[in-house]
Formats: C-alpha cells, sequence, structure tokens
C-alpha cells in the first residue's frame, strides 16, 4: 500500500484539490474549528510509519503547543526538533485550512541522524515513536546545559561555588526532566513480596509509553488487567529476598504509580513465531474505549481517577512490521479524521469499531489499532 516518492509526490499535488474541497465540504464552512487545520503528508517511499505517528502528534494538543513555542525561540543549529518545529509551524499557519504538506525537511533530517531510518523499508512506528520522543528530550536537555553553561560564562561564576551535593542533584534531575517528560512520563511501581518473610521492596521505573500484550476478543481494559497481574517468581526464577538473604519464591506485581498526562499505549501486535522464524502479526480483535480510566495504580498514585479522552490511533494495515501501512485516526474538537499520507478524510465515530482487529487468530490482512493516544482530561 505504500507508494514510492515520485508517485506519491505526483499523486498528491494532482488530487490535493479535490480531496481538500471535498473535506471541507464533509467539515462544513460553519463546523471547521477556528485556527484548525488538517494537512495530509507526502510518502517519500515507505514513510508511511513516520507521517502516522506525526499526525498523531500534532493533534495531541499539549505536544503540538510546546513544539510551536519550541521554534519561537533563538534558533540554534538545525535538528530533528527544530525540522519537526518548522514543520508543525507550517501547517499551523497555513493560509488554507486542508491540503497537502511534503515533510522533505524532517525526512532528510531523520535519514541523516538515524541509518535506521536511512533507507526505503517500512518500519515500525512504535520504533520511531520511542527514537522521535528520546531524541527531542536530549536535545531539550542539551539546550539546558547550554543555557546553563552560558548563564554561568556571562555571571564569571564556576560550579565550585555552589558544590553542594544536594543542589547538584537536584539541578542534575532538573536537567534531566523536559516538557517531553512533563506530557509523556509516567511511573510504575514493580512490588515484589517475598512468601517465606511476607517482606515487600518496591522499585519504579519511568516510561514514555506502555507496552501491553494482546489477546483474542478482548479490550485496552483485559490488557491492562494482564499488564499488572500478580506473577509467581518460582523454580529458575525464584527471587533474592535481601531481608532471607537467600533465593526464595514471591509475588511479583505491576501497578501504575503516576500518571501522564499523555497516556501513549502500544499494543504489543508482533510476535516472533519459531516456527516461522519470523515476526508475524496478531491482527487480534481488541476493544480500545473512546473513554479510559486507568484501574491498575498503585496504593500512592496521585489523582487515581483521572479520566482520559481518546485522541489519535495509529492503525496497522496489513501482516507484518516490515510490509504492510500505517495510518492514523484523529479526534479533532467534536469530529474524527482518517489521515492516510497525503489523504485526509472525515469518517464517523462508528467507523472506528473497524480498527479494532479481526475475530480470527492470526489473520495475513486487517487494519489494527497500534499505539493508541488517551489525553487527560484535566
Amino acid at each position: 500500500m505504500a507508494i514510492l516518492m515520485t508517485v506519491s509526490t505526483l499523486a498528491s499535488f494532482s488530487t490535493m484539490g479535490i480531496n481538500a474541497s471535498a473535506l471541507e465540504k464533509d467539515i462544513g464552512a460553519d463546523q471547521f474549528p477556528v485556527n484548525e487545520h488538517y494537512f495530509g503528508l507526502v510518502n517519500f517511499g515507505n514513510t508511511c510509519y513516520c507521517n502516522s505517528v506525526l499526525q498523531a502528534l500534532y493533534f495531541c494538543q499539549p505536544f503540538r503547543e510546546k513544539i510551536l513555542a519550541y521554534r519561537s525561540q533563538p534558533r540554534r543549529k538545525e535538528n530533528l526538533l527544530s525540522c519537526l518545529a518548522d514543520l508543525f509551524h507550517t501547517i499551523a499557519t497555513h493560509k488554507r485550512k486542508v491540503g497537502v504538506i511534503p515533510p522533505k525537511k524532517f525526512i532528510t533530517r531523520l535519514r541523516k541522524e538515524n541509518e535506521l531510518f536511512d533507507n526505503y523499508m517500512q518500519q515500525d512506528a512504535h520504533e520511531f515513536l520511542n527514537y522521535l520522543l528520546n531524541t527531542i528530550a536530549d536535545l531539550l536537555q542539551e539546550d539546558k546545559k547550554q543555557d546553563k553553561t552560558n548563564g554561568r560564562l556571562a555571571n564569571g561564576t564556576l560550579d565550585s561555588q555552589n558544590n553542594n551535593n544536594n543542589n547538584n542533584n537536584q539541578q542534575q534531575q532538573q536537567q534531566k526532566t523536559t516538557w517531553v517528560h512533563d506530557i509523556f512520563q509516567g511511573t510504575l511501581t514493580n512490588d515484589t513480596r517475598c512468601l517465606t518473610c511476607e517482606t515487600i521492596s518496591s522499585k519504579d521505573e519511568d516510561f514514555l509509553d506502555l507496552s501491553v500484550d494482546v489477546e483474542q476478543n478482548t479490550s485496552i481494559t483485559h490488557c491492562l488487567r494482564g499488564f499488572s497481574n500478580t506473577e509467581t517468581l518460582c523454580s529458575e526464577y525464584k527471587y533474592y529476598c535481601e531481608e532471607c538473604q537467600s533465593k526464595q519464591e514471591a509475588h511479583k506485581r505491576m501497578r501504575v504509580k503516576k500518571l501522564p498526562m499523555i497516556l501513549a499505549l502500544h499494543l504489543k501486535r508482533f510476535k516472533y513465531m519459531e516456527k516461522l522464524q519470523r515476526y508475524t502479526k496478531l491482527s487480534y480483535r481488541v476493544v480500545f474505549p473512546l473513554e479510559l480510566r486507568l484501574f491498575n495504580t498503585s496504593g500512592e498514585a496521585t489523582n487515581p481517577e483521572r479520566l482520559y479522552d481518546l485522541v489519535a490511533v495509529v492503525v496497522h494495515c496489513g501482516s507484518g512490521p516490515n510490509r504492510g501501512h500505517y495510518i492514523t485516526i484523529i479526534k479533532s474538537h467534536h469530529f474524527w479524521l482518517l489521515f492516510d499520507d497525503d489523504i485526509v478524510e472525515k469518517i464517523e465515530a462508528q467507523a472506528i469499531e473497524e480498527f479494532y482487529g479481526l475475530t480470527s487468530e492470526i489473520s495475513k490482512n486487517s487494519e489494527s489499532g497500534y499505539i493508541l493516544f488517551y489525553q487527560s482530561r484535566d
């Protein structure tokens, strides 16, 4: 389904007027949101994995606002973040409300920065999302360090004047935290209870997205329940208990301690099959609701009743991770849109059910929700 760069580019601009006018008509002039824009993205040779994630992130409002604010700051050298900011700015300030934009500069920069994406092969959208968010966070941290260094040089002061360990630790932690973490980062707590002495040890770990296993004919709630099920550590997997000073049987459970502003849920649809010696897609039917409340929270969680609204779904179409196609469905204001590279269409809310997956166990072709973006109401 993915198309080559030259064909895609020609198709984009030859059909742009038709698709654009049709979309504006479907939305309606009196219904079109003020200062909103709906632009498809040109496919530069199997870059649908990239286009689909970029569309999802653009319609995560807190993320979009931070990206656009970044562009208004004094410009340093070009990087992936600056290219993304330029792309978002082009969409957000375009004189037209709908149309098609070629994200050429961003794709060129992406291929230059990471050899994994420097080809015309289909890539995994989840891997790209992880790479993009972590790269942006790293670049923001570098900016903070640079600003701090420039500030010290301007003031003629040295670090030795503030050599208090606690202050340094606090400053380092603040440097590591960026608005990417403020938006997407949550915290899991891993509780392990020794079945001999009953001692509980807890370990926290941060996440930018949650990856959950999928089963046939289930729901996101079921997937999250499985994620937080109690696991027994026994036999060769016994837990080393510090209190007992030996390996013991134990119960282990993972729960959400800090709920993120935007919850990105990755459905683990690609499973390695020993017989086939390759990854196969699990096109299982997994129902994802328009509203979500996490129940698998720890007792220490703040605001455990936080309610989330579905704002975007990256959908995988096809039979495997390195073949097929990616599209995105978006909730914008009061209606839903489907973004398929350069094509943008308005869809009915009921059509979302088509992206749950299929009822057969393993299908060679299906359109299945792969990455879900839920935004907190508060």
